[in-house]
């Protein structure tokens, strides 16, 4: 059994307490892009917003939907200068209301004037804490933005938030994480599982994912019962302590493991479960139980020297600071599209960075989803690893050029396009093609 020490540093080295960086890139954005090409935000090609569509391509039935909601909606927001951004819809929610809501918002716009106050927005962001419902109404902000009226979710300002930065990056040729200060250049990659149905699928799958050079492995746990049961079903918890041992057992006691049960345990269940991921050297428990339960995530904190790693299912950047001032995670995490697109998930990165703790975006989905979160994870100081959807082709949309790997050091490597770094195959979206939504 592993009795050596484990802390949070194991696996996320801490920072230097680098918050203060980017902070003027976040005040605004668009100079700050104009600047780094020695150019006035004047001289920038026309930005304003003549076009929102959404793009409806038939996904058929070959590509493996690992966000259920996905539709094959993607976004696109057009300038007057030709520049267009893509994104894409229901990947996290569904799209509906997106387009009306986003051509209130953008068009006539120019963004040297729109992501300024939709970053100003951001800056207020939503209220709620914890497991509340995303936010669904309250204030006025700057320019006439307005984060979540009756209906909306801040998910439909996230994306126009995101493919405006991707815009700015294509206006001056840079990716969007070399527009907020970002020096790296690659990051090592963990595999991460889907649910796997036994016990006993996922030691093989940690092996593979390991030969195709990934330097860690998370695990999803799933139904927690074995492939063949020899007696009748076992409390799922207790088939997932049998997961914990067997991958730790397979992979050697250096391999570096992770596991996400997505909040799926009590208090109780989780304590058990993650006394397991300290006897096994395991370095981040996620989402162990519901993210509402602040008390009981508080309770976890304090009895386990596992690293709790919480926030897929916040909100705003008041949530996390409310978790942070509680002491209920030692590990942020975060989704772009649920707190504001780049811009919000930059700063709860930063806020991260202030107490010292690590920040890992949520790279899950379609390459769309992937490219934005790696954007953040190249700007921030506090972000370490890509979490690689295993096996490597899950993220592989046909309509995107270039695919999501690690090379042969486990490596992924920044894109080198501008904004987002990832392009549409305009000949294999038009074959796909159902209908263009105006």
């Amino acid at each position: 059994m592993l009795k050596r020490p484990l802390s949070r540093r194991d696996f996320f080295a801490a920072s230097a307490f680098g918050a203060v960086a980017g902070a003027s890139v976040l005040s605004n954005p668009v100079r700050a892009a104009a600047d780094a090409v020695g150019v006035k935000p004047s001289d920038l090609p026309d930005l304003t917003i003549k076009e929102v569509k959404v793009y409806v391509a038939n996904l058929g039935p070959a590509i493996r939907r690992i966000n259920s909601p996905e539709s094959g909606e993607i976004v696109s927001i057009v300038t007057n200068s030709g520049i267009e951004a893509n994104y894409t819809l229901g990947n996290r929610v569904g799209g509906t209301g997106w387009l009306e809501y986003a051509k209130g918002v953008c068009l006539g716009k120019n963004v040297l004037d729109l992501l300024p106050a939709l970053a100003a927005a951001a800056q207020r962001g939503p209220t709620g804490f914890g497991g509340a419902t995303p936010f669904v109404g309250g204030f006025g902000y700057p320019r006439g933005i307005k984060l979540g009226s009756a209906g909306e979710t801040n998910y439909h300002a996230a994306v126009i938030d995101i493919c405006l930065w991707d815009i700015l990056g294509k206006a001056v040729n840079r990716p969007i994480y070399k527009l907020l200060g970002g020096t790296k250049d690659k990051l090592l990659a963990y595999g991460s599982s889907l649910h796997l149905a036994a016990i006993e699928d996922f030691a093989p799958q940690a092996l593979q994912a390991k030969a195709d050079g990934l330097k860690a492995y998370k695990i999803h746990p799933g139904g927690g019962q074995h492939t063949t049961p020899t007696g009748g079903a076992i409390p799922a918890y207790v088939g997932h302590i049998e997961e914990i041992r067997e991958v730790r057992k397979a992979m050697g006691e250096e391999f570096t493991l992770l596991f996400d049960p997505v909040q799926r345990y009590n208090v109780f269940e989780a304590l058990k479960v993650g006394r397991a991921l300290e006897e096994y050297g395991y370095v981040s428990f996620e989402d162990p139980i519901p993210e509402s339960d602040i008390e009981g995530l508080i309770e976890l904190r304090q009895k386990l020297t596992v690293p709790i790693e919480v926030g897929e299912f916040l909100y705003s950047i008041q949530a996390y600071a409310e978790y942070i001032r509680r002491g209920a995670l030692d590990i942020v995490r975060l989704i772009a599209d649920n707190v504001g697109g780049i811009t919000g998930s930059f700063r709860i990165g930063q806020l991260a960075d202030a107490f010292g703790m690590p920040c890992t975006p949520h790279n899950w989905g379609n390459g769309f989803d992937l490219a934005a979160h790696f954007q953040i994870e190249l700007a921030l100081p506090n972000t370490f690893w890509f979490e690689m959807p295993y096996p490597q082709t899950l993220s592989d949309r046909p309509y995107l050029k270039g695919q999501f790997r690690v090379d042969k050091e486990g490596y992924v490597n920044a894109p080198k396009g501008p904004g987002l770094g990832i392009e549409l195959d305009r000949d294999v979206l038009d074959k796909m093609m159902l209908r263009i939504d105006r």
